[in-house]
């Protein structure tokens, strides 16, 4: 307390003296709070220190920061198409978010449906470890889809400054590996990317995405742009047509029919005029391509075998697989065989399940590492639980679309994640769940930062 002697000891309390706040002397930061009121007979003055360190170390220490998050998410848009690279952009970004105060912030961010959905299935494949039979192994399964948890700091990372860091990341990403696609397919004359350990179904997986979300930018853009975006996602599907990839295109054709159906429902003429061009574009291609041409043979012959009992082939290897997934959630529909435990069954079945008819596909495939089959798959670790959660992840994922208005973005995404799923893991395609889980949070901060995202909702393009 302040000396002076009071001038006034009445009863009553004095009021608060009024102050003045000045800087006095060489130390900066320090304020000398000085009183100057008739309470007391002599003004006096009272040191408080306002900061641990010098200002340029505030300074510093608050511009790390800041660029710590930009660098994460920049970084992380690149890098993703790199096994390699994307090990040490998936640890930086939980680093960056919880440097950045995500832990604090991190209640707000669970709010998210997809957020609560991603800890739901993850933590229902964590408790199928307790019951699986090999715990190393279903420890493994489990990180596989701990994938999707990247979600939650890069989701949390984005703020209207960060914005174009990683949305210029993910273009520079996207684009970098489609040209080093390009190259591999016209020069070296191979599928998928082979210098960033991509194979053909991942590859396909990626052109199929950037094809969706050219058709929905393109919905609203002006008339350069659109015609722009309209170019690129004919490339897109040119270049899927010539990868080996039935299922995955099949998805994106449907799909994007889907989205197609969605953005012009209200313009009749243009959606069937659309949707014209988009089928004369499949025969075209389906009927100049290689590729697919030698796919769709290959397809009946594989046909062919499996109906004469024999299974070594592409399709007799799938469908092998499903009659043994089926069978085995058929043994235990509740629990499943334990988080792990899906592939170590197929290797102890497939020797006498229908007295050793599919023992021939290690002939064609000897490594088998999953059942080709979202619903199957997580069936045969955890049962209905895993049916449950999974499905739940999908509805959350569309509705915190929907929740910002990208309704007819969210359909298509989900459309083509479940049909892409009817014939592959999707979560064994990492660069796809981190590609998607991208464009899903951006998406969002557009909507949420510009108040708009090209597609949705309507504008009239007779101005344009």
């Amino acid at each position: 307390m302040p000396r002076g002697k009071k001038a006034d000891a009445g009863r009553d309390a004095p009021a608060p003296p009024p102050r003045r706040v000045v800087r006095t002397g060489k130390d900066a930061s320090a304020l000398h709070i000085r009183y100057d009121t008739a309470v007391y007979e002599r003004p006096c003055s009272v040191k408080v220190s306002t900061s641990a360190g010098s200002p340029a170390q505030v300074q510093s220490a608050a511009a790390w920061r800041g660029v710590l998050p930009k660098f994460a998410l920049l970084f992380f848009g690149i890098a993703l198409w790199h096994k390699g690279l994307s090990f040490y952009a998936y640890y930086l970004l939980p680093l960056a978010w919880v440097l950045d105060g995500g832990l604090g912030r991190f209640r707000d961010t669970a709010r998210e449906p997809l957020v609560i959905a991603m800890l739901v299935l993850c933590g229902a494949l964590g408790l199928g470890i307790l019951w699986s039979d090999d715990p190393g192994h279903g420890f493994k399964v489990w990180r596989r889809y701990l994938a999707f948890l990247v979600f939650i700091p890069y989701f949390a990372l984005l703020n209207k400054e960060r914005l174009p860091w990683a949305t210029g990341g993910m273009l520079i990403g996207y684009f970098g590996a489609l040209a080093l696609g390009i190259y591999q397919w016209t020069v070296v004359g191979a599928q998928g990317i082979p210098p960033l350990a991509m194979p053909y179904l991942h590859f396909s997986s990626m052109l199929g995405i950037g094809i969706i979300l050219a058709l929905y930018l393109a919905a609203n853009a002006n008339r350069k742009i659109r015609a722009a975006l309209w170019l690129l996602a004919i490339l897109l599907l040119f270049l899927q047509f010539n990868q080996n990839a039935r299922g995955i295109l099949i998805a994106t054709v449907l799909s994007s029919a889907l989205l197609i159906l969605l953005l012009y429902r209200q313009e009749i003429r243009t959606f069937f005029a659309i949707l014209s061009s988009l089928i004369v574009l499949v025969a075209i291609f389906a009927y100049n391509s290689p590729a697919f041409q030698e796919r769709l043979e290959q397809a009946r012959n594989d046909i062919e075998l499996s109906k004469a009992g024999e299974y070594g082939s592409s399709v007799g290897y799938r469908l092998a697989l499903w009659d043994i997934g089926l069978h085995g959630i058929a043994e235990r529909p509740f629990s499943g065989h334990g988080t792990g435990m899906a592939v170590n069954y197929f290797n102890k079945t497939v020797e006498t399940y229908k007295h050793g008819a599919y023992k021939d596909v290690r002939q064609f495939h000897d490594d088998i590492l999953h059942y080709h089959n979202d619903w199957i798959e997580i069936a045969m670790h955890i049962g209905m639980l895993g049916l449950a959660a999974y499905a739940y992840l999908l509805w959350s994922w569309y509705k915190t679309l929907k929740l910002r208005q990208l309704t007819d973005l969210g359909a298509a995404l989900i459309c083509f994640i479940v049909l892409s799923g009817l014939t592959d893991n999707l979560v064994f395609f990492r660069q796809t769940i981190y590609l998607l889980l991208v464009v899903t949070a951006i998406s969002i901060a557009w909507r949420k930062y510009h108040g708009v995202v090209y597609g949705q909702p309507r504008i009239d393009r007779s101005r344009n």
